[in-house]
């Protein structure tokens, strides 16, 4: 008969004696599934258990300093694949083409870092035109063509560490458009950033940036931000806290957070975003790269 891995796991728990024992289980996870639930249940008859969805998740909330570490070098990694991606697009190269040297940076192994790159929890997203009015489209074939704005948003990671950052390139002279969303998520930015100190709450940043979009008339109606760190497939978010109106979590030093500040509009998108670490004063980005839109 088919055999199920928690089956195993249910008899090591039996020989060890927590048979009657209260056991937590994520019961929203990605990896845990109905038939592993089931299995637990079907072998574990005495057990109680309780839903703990992100509870080892909100441990790992503020890092230690070797967390940091990791997230530095994948900084230097993410740091690599924009100027990789500044130097090889251009119109006419196809998407594939440019994701192709997007991974040859980000992986090649670094002998400043004494480490290579580890594979993302998201794949390079670069969608372009109306298509980048929607985040997390994947890539396709297609050429990048002049008079369009493509968005990036990639990871640097290191022994699983993830430090993603996010920029905006302009193929041919960008429309005005794009110039005042640059404008205004830059001013909302600096505003955030601000607001990102250790004993803030997670909505004090949400609300200094929305502040300043609607200054500018612009509505951005979903979350600005999420907490990263180490992830696997299919997202390196640690779903927690966000970056939202609402959140009153504490901000606590050496959190670690993507400020997304993303604005994904009716026929174009724009991204510009920053990985910071939660300190007492102002906030550590951890990749340094020019934060701007990027013409070519």
């Amino acid at each position: 008969p088919e055999r199920h891995p928690m089956d195993v796991l249910s008899a090591k728990i039996n020989e060890r004696g927590w048979q009657q024992a209260r056991i937590g289980v994520e019961m929203d996870n990605y990896w845990f599934s109905a038939a592993a639930f089931a299995s637990l249940r079907r072998h574990l008859t005495e057990a109680v258990f309780s839903d703990a969805t992100a509870l080892v998740n909100w441990q790992r909330a503020v890092k230690s300093p070797q967390e940091l570490a990791y997230m530095r070098r994948a900084a230097r990694f993410v740091e690599r694949m924009h100027a990789r991606i500044l130097d090889k697009a251009e119109p006419g190269l196809r998407k594939c083409d440019l994701v192709a040297d997007i991974y040859d940076a980000a992986l090649r192994y670094d002998p400043e870092l004494e480490a290579g790159g580890d594979y993302p929890a998201i794949v390079p997203l670069l969608p372009s035109g109306a298509d980048a009015a929607a985040p997390h489209l994947t890539w396709d074939d297609r050429p990048l063509q002049s008079g369009e704005g493509t968005f990036f948003e990639i990871a640097g990671v290191c022994h699983r560490y993830h430090c993603p950052l996010s920029r905006t390139l302009f193929l041919g002279k960008p429309t005005q458009t794009f110039l005042d969303a640059e404008k205004a998520v830059l001013e909302g930015m600096e505003a955030g950033l601000e607001a990102a100190r250790a004993g803030n709450l997670c909505e004090d940043i949400a609300h200094a940036f929305f502040g300043v979009l609607k200054k500018y008339g612009i509505t951005k109606d979903n979350r600005t931000g999420y907490p990263i760190g180490l992830s696997y497939p299919p997202d390196w978010g640690e779903r927690t806290m966000s970056l939202r109106s609402g959140d009153r979590t504490v901000l606590r030093e050496n959190m670690t957070f993507h400020f997304m500040t993303g604005l994904w509009m009716e026929d174009w998108g724009f991204e510009i975003t920053e990985s910071i670490v939660i300190r007492d004063g102002a906030p550590e980005c951890l990749a340094n790269v020019p934060r701007r839109l990027f013409v070519k």
